[in-house]
Parts: C-alpha cells; sequence; structure tokens
C-alpha cells in the first residue's frame, strides 16, 4: 500500500501544464491528484486549457475555493475583509488565501508528494511549504530534491552514512565508483561547498545520487520514507523552456492562448506583445506592456480591474489604469516595447521565449509556474 499521496498544482501556465504531461507520460503509474486554486479571476484562454489538460489526463482537476459558502468569489471574499486593500510585491495576500492556504487544507495532514514544474533551465526555487508532511520533488531539474534535503544529504555529521550507502549501490563502472566514492568521503568545507558537492555527483551518475538520497529519507520524517520504491528516481532529464512547448504542443494540449503574439504598428514599425504567465488577469507583476494586451484583448476585465483602483490603492505603484490607457501613454509603452525587441538578438529562440525569460523571477511561483 502507498500511504502517500502525490498531487500536482496546475497553474493554468505553461511549465506546470507540461509537467502534468510529462509524469503522466513518462510515468502512468503514477496515481496523481490534480489541483487548480481558483481564484475567480482567471482568464477565459486559463480555463481553457485546464479543460484541455483535463480531456489529456483522462483525470477530473481538483478545483479549490478559498471562500467556500461565500456569496463573493474567492479573491473578492479576501479584497472585502482586508479592507479593500490590493495585493502587492510587498503583501501578497492573494498568494497566501487564494493559492497556498487552499493547497495546505486540500492535503490536510496527509503525507504528501507535490511535484513541483521549475524548470532545469531556471535560477529560482519554488515554495516550499514549511508542513513537515509535504514534500516537494523537481522533476524538470537535474537535482529534483529540494534545498532542505540537500542539507541533510550533506551535513557533515552524517557523513559516514552517505559514504555507506554509496558503497552498497551499484555501479556498472569500477572508474565511476572510484570517482564517486572519492566525491562523497570529501567532506564539506569552505573551499568545498554543498553545491559543488552536489553538482559533481549529479554528473557522474544522477540516479545513483537519487537512490542514495531515497536510501538517507529511509530514516527521515520525510513522506518518501513511507514508501519503498518511486519511480521518478530514474530521473535525469533537464527539461527548458524549448521542451515545455514541445510537450505542449505534441501532447494536442497546446500552447496557452494568452502567449499568442499580437502585433501592432507604430510609426511604421512593427512589433509585437502578449501575456507573459498565468494568474489572475490584473496581476500586479504585469509589465505596462501587459496591462495594454489586456485593454486591447480584454477591455472589459480591464474595466473591471479598474474598479478596484480606489481609496489611494492601484494596481501599479505611481500611475493608476486609467492614466496607462490614454493615447500618448500607450504610444510611449509601445515605443518602448520596439526597443525592448530591437535590442534582442535575433539568435535567441524567438519572442515568446525571450518575453517569459525576462519575465521569470518577477512573482511567486505558486501562482505562475
Amino acid at each position: 500500500m502507498n500511504d502517500v499521496r502525490y498531487v500536482l498544482g496546475i497553474s493554468g501556465g505553461k511549465d506546470s501544464t507540461a509537467l502534468a504531461i510529462y509524469l503522466k507520460m513518462k510515468y502512468p503509474r503514477l496515481d496523481i491528484e490534480y489541483y487548480f486554486c481558483d481564484t475567480g479571476k482567471e482568464l477565459n484562454e486559463t480555463y481553457k486549457l485546464i479543460d484541455n489538460l483535463e480531456v489529456f489526463l483522462g483525470k477530473k482537476i481538483t478545483k479549490l475555493n478559498a471562500a467556500p459558502g461565500s456569496p463573493k468569489d474567492p479573491f473578492d471574499h479576501f479584497h472585502q475583509l482586508y479592507g479593500g486593500y490590493l495585493p502587492s510585491s510587498v503583501a501578497r495576500w492573494c498568494t497566501k488565501k487564494l493559492k497556498l492556504e487552499p493547497f495546505e487544507d486540500f492535503v490536510g495532514n496527509d503525507p504528501v508528494v507535490s511535484f513541483v514544474a521549475i524548470r532545469g533551465d531556471e535560477d529560482r526555487e519554488a515554495y516550499v511549504s514549511r508542513k513537515p508532511n509535504i514534500q516537494s520533488i523537481f522533476p524538470f531539474r537535474y537535482n529534483i530534491w529540494s534545498e532542505d534535503v540537500i542539507r541533510l544529504v550533506f551535513n557533515n555529521s552524517g557523513l559516514e552514512k552517505l559514504i555507506k550507502i554509496y558503497e552498497g549501490l551499484e555501479f556498472t563502472d569500477k572508474n565511476k565508483r572510484d570517482a564517486a566514492m572519492e566525491i562523497v568521503r570529501r567532506p564539506l568545507s569552505v573551499a568545498y561547498p554543498q553545491n559543488r558537492k552536489l553538482n559533481e555527483l549529479l554528473r557522474l551518475d544522477a540516479k545513483l545520487f537519487n537512490k542514495a538520497v531515497f536510501n538517507i529519507l529511509k530514516n527521515s520524517s520525510y513522506p518518501l520514507a513511507k514508501i519503498d520504491e518511486f519511480q521518478v528516481l530514474d530521473n535525469d532529464e533537464i527539461i527548458t523552456i524549448d521542451d515545455v512547448f514541445r510537450i505542449l504542443k505534441e501532447s494536442g494540449v497546446g500552447i496557452p492562448a494568452y502567449y499568442e503574439k499580437i502585433e501592432f504598428e507604430l510609426d511604421g514599425q512593427k512589433g509585437y506583445f502578449s501575456r507573459s504567465r498565468s494568474g489572475c488577469y490584473f496581476c500586479f507583476f504585469q509589465q505596462k506592456i501587459e496591462w495594454i494586451w489586456l485593454y486591447e484583448r480584454h477591455p472589459d476585465l480591464f474595466q473591471k480591474a479598474m474598479q478596484y483602483e480606489k481609496d489611494g490603492y492601484t494596481w501599479m505603484q505611481g500611475e493608476r489604469l486609467e492614466e496607462i490607457i490614454k493615447p500618448e501613454r500607450i504610444r510611449q509603452i509601445k515605443e518602448e516595447q520596439l526597443r525592448k525587441l530591437n535590442r534582442r538578438s535575433t539568435g535567441n529562440s524567438g519572442y515568446l521565449v525571450d518575453i517569459i525569460q525576462e519575465t521569470e523571477g518577477e512573482g511567486c511561483a505558486a501562482c505562475f509556474i
């Protein structure tokens, strides 16, 4: 019996959608529970993507409501409780109340492995729950383990245990075994930090490293201590942004429609823009060109976003939405977009990849992955 629940949060964005597809195709025996934290303020394109994904998975995605029983949708419910105070980069009550707390209520006190869609080409960390019954795993990265697990594995106080575990692993190559044992036996120090030791062992054999970590966790309080096997240990792939788009296309689920390039012309110059992330249509992490995208593609939603700006509260610091849509201001924003496009190298992967990489790290992974 598997006493551990496997869960995967779907944001409506490219990465979490691709991870659900990837795990379904590579590890079809994994019984994964999928969930979506519905703020009530998502784009229709997001809901369409979730519908497509449910068809591919052949499984329902549980929609979590942060304010069950309320006559208002989750965002408006908490917006009222917070006295009309809008969320911001320094006060992300929306992430806490609409995403993280519903997720932790959903899993309760059950031992849970949470699959997280941080890609192998990203230099950022995701939200990792502080609840001891929730363990995060990152299948898209070469290192599938969270930072707290790596600290446990390489702690010098447990060095003899790690050495013993590596001695019991089955190497197909004696030279590789000798190299691994040399790395493992070397304690951490200022001259030999944790990341260096980690990367050396991963490059040598990621699958064997994963088996060693799994053995160490056997005597821990982590959820993986409760199971006898974990299929994802054989992961040694690095999934990049280009891989994500390939997975979405080849599966038939498709790329989220809000990534579609919208062309514009200014003084004879042609440019284009799109939305770069999932999340609420009025997300305060949007670039100004994305607000123009919302204004031109979904004027009704833009008007609704404007209605939240009152009593000194605005979505952007120092500028109201009613100001950003003045013709001269739209022109300025599109001129800046043209300058950005001209600065980009023609050798890059293209506009879509560039704009996403430019904005990653600006926001909360609990919302946008």
